[in-house]
């Protein structure tokens, strides 16, 4: 890829439109912030400066360019974050010429694959009388003629090799179209379509790009025992952990609204948007997973679900809404009539849809009244089911106050103590263990250190003021990280800041960068403020330092008093004590 592509694309392209793209971005000052998406946090610490076109997250340390956060949040090489960016800027690249090489990469060419499909689909629905059939198919069901266009439904002929066939006459390969997920290999050798007679249903990534295909069965093909849906197996395009149908339409109106309505198929999303609503997206036939939850989150923390909810046992929709309780989002039921989905009510009243969004319940009311209805809250074995549904979601609560109140709702509704209540509650297993997840997919990024962040934000302090550098003494140097220590050291040499800033700028340029986006967050402190922030951060970093000796020398006085070595003892002791004394001086 030349570099004046990449240069251009740049130009084009401001970091705050990119990121903002992704996710909420706050503004403060000069700069904007948000709550990181790479890791746990309450507070906003993840920033991007306009003016050097960077971003950087102070909790958990990420942070470089435009290009490097869609690849950490999209989870894609370069070359396909440079494609996702390409299309942002309106900068046509064309991978397979000979130019362009380096973004030739597989990902790159099952995207091509997969469009080529799709083309394909549609043009097959309505031109034959099977295809007919299938759009009358979709029309029946309340879809239009525009949501068929702007959804891009198709339909596969029911013969064994009409998409390879085409394909392969368009230039791909036969072992390709198998990784894209549209053939199936025989044991022979051969290949065959794996999509078969169905209406074609395009699933896209939040950039509008086809990843994969559900295929649906309809008129009397349907009153088989054919699956009434096959979709793409897992591919490196499509793993539907981590996809949401129609997200890539929805994500602008969930972010203005501030809440999604989490749906279970296709249809329903296409109707709804259809309706005008637009802030709609599908799990489409998997519960709700931890992958999902966290690109939601980018978008909003208001989740309304459409989709039946079975209170009993252990089931994948339960555990799906615990694990969206346990990351902080609210979550209300959609209560819909039984036997319907949301396609079935929009067709018969967009009005109905209307009143069942406004009349959802947050998900404890919906589970008190529900369990409240199915089991008897006076009798013994009542309590228990009652308290077996119930606390599980309670134990998901994020914020203390709220959980604490529905605690108290449950102790009253079925006459039983608080304090009986929490003791059972702890004893509930936490979603991870349920589910055997790998802790990372719980906790993103591991944290920073008490003491990388403490001498971060001295550096910061000395950028603001270099005057602060009076205050570390000689010995103070052995306390800090060496890559910090060389830093400080180049601040001390130099006869100003800005000579500082070039040799340290050779060292560690990115270093140079966040530091000097930190340094504008302080500009509204106060000079005193920082003076005491500084001495603060110092005064911390020694009393670790004491801390941790303190530590070592406690493990080495029980080691003499095991060995009964007095004298060893009377030394140590008297160590500690001058360690003690140093620790309440500081």
């Amino acid at each position: 890829m030349p570099n004046n592509s990449i240069d251009d694309i740049k130009a084009r392209l401001d970091i705050v439109e990119v990121i903002s793209s992704y996710i909420k971005l706050q503004k403060t000052g000069a700069n904007y912030r948000a709550v990181c998406p790479f890791h746990t946090e309450k507070s906003p610490s993840f920033f991007v400066s306009p003016a050097r076109q960077i971003w950087h997250c102070f909790g958990c340390g990420s942070g470089s360019t435009a290009f490097d956060f869609v690849m950490k949040i999209e989870g894609v090489e370069f070359g396909d974050a440079l494609r996702i960016l390409a299309q942002k800027a309106g900068v046509e690249l064309k991978p397979f010429k000979p130019e362009f090489k380096e973004l030739a990469t597989e990902r790159a060419r099952l995207y091509e694959v997969s469009e080529l499909a799709c083309i394909f689909f549609q043009k097959q629905l309505g031109a034959s009388s099977v295809g007919k059939e299938a759009k009358n198919y979709l029309l029946g069901r309340g879809i239009s003629e525009d949501s068929i266009k702007e959804w891009r439904l198709g339909y596969s002929p029911d013969t064994w090799h009409g998409l390879i066939d085409f394909l392969v006459s368009r230039g791909c390969k036969k072992p390709e179209i198998e990784k894209a997920g549209l053939a199936i290999k025989k044991d022979d050798g051969g290949y065959y379509d794996r999509f078969r007679g169905r209406i074609i249903f395009p699933v896209f990534d939040l950039n509008s790009q086809i990843i994969g295909f559900g295929g649906r069965v309809f008129g009397e093909k349907a009153k088989g025992e054919v699956a009434k849906y096959i979709n793409t197996p897992a591919t490196i395009l499509y793993d539907k952990s981590r996809t949401l149908y129609g997200l890539d339409k929805a994500k602008v109106e969930i972010r203005k609204k501030d809440f999604c309505i989490l749906v279970e198929g296709y249809t329903d999303v296409i109707m709804s948007c259809q309706a005008g609503f637009k802030n709609v997206a599908a799990v489409s036939g998997t519960a709700l997973t931890p992958l999902q939850l966290k690109i939601l989150k980018r978008y909003t923390e208001n989740l309304f679900t459409s989709f039946d909810m079975d209170l009993a046992g252990d089931s994948a929709t339960k555990r799906g809404i615990n694990m969206a309780l346990g990351q902080g989002f609210n979550i209300k039921v959609i209560i819909l009539p039984e036997g319907k989905d949301a396609a079935d009510l929009i067709v018969k009243s967009v009005k109905s849809w209307e009143e069942s969004i406004e009349k959802a319940k947050s998900i404890l009311d919906f589970y008190f009244e529900t369990t409240l209805k199915k089991f008897d809250k006076d009798k013994v074995d009542g309590k228990k089911q009652i308290s077996k549904i119930i606390l599980p979601i309670i134990k998901k609560i994020s914020n203390k106050i709220e959980q604490t109140f529905w605690l108290q709702k449950l102790a009253n509704e079925i006459q039983a103590k608080e304090e009986d209540l929490i003791i059972e509650m702890a004893k509930t297993k936490s979603e991870e263990d349920v589910l055997g997840l790998e802790p990372e997919e719980i906790i993103n990024l591991p944290q920073k250190t008490r003491k990388e962040l403490l001498e971060e934000r001295l550096l910061v302090l000395i950028l603001k003021n270099r005057k602060n550098l009076e205050k570390i003494l000689p010995e103070d140097l052995d306390l800090l990280s060496e890559e910090v220590g060389k830093i400080v050291c180049f601040f001390q040499k130099a006869e100003d800041n800005e000579s500082a800033l070039k040799d340290l700028k050779k060292e560690d340029s990115e270093k140079l960068n966040y530091l000097s986006l930190k340094t504008e967050m302080l500009l509204e402190l106060s000079q005193k403020d920082q003076d005491i922030d500084f001495c603060d951060c110092l005064r911390e970093i020694k009393n670790m330092e004491v801390k941790s000796r303190l530590e070592a020398m406690s493990q080495e006085l029980k080691t003499a008093e095991f060995q009964k070595d007095s004298k060893k003892v009377t030394l140590l002791l008297n160590q500690f004590r001058e360690l003690i004394k140093k620790l309440s001086q500081n």
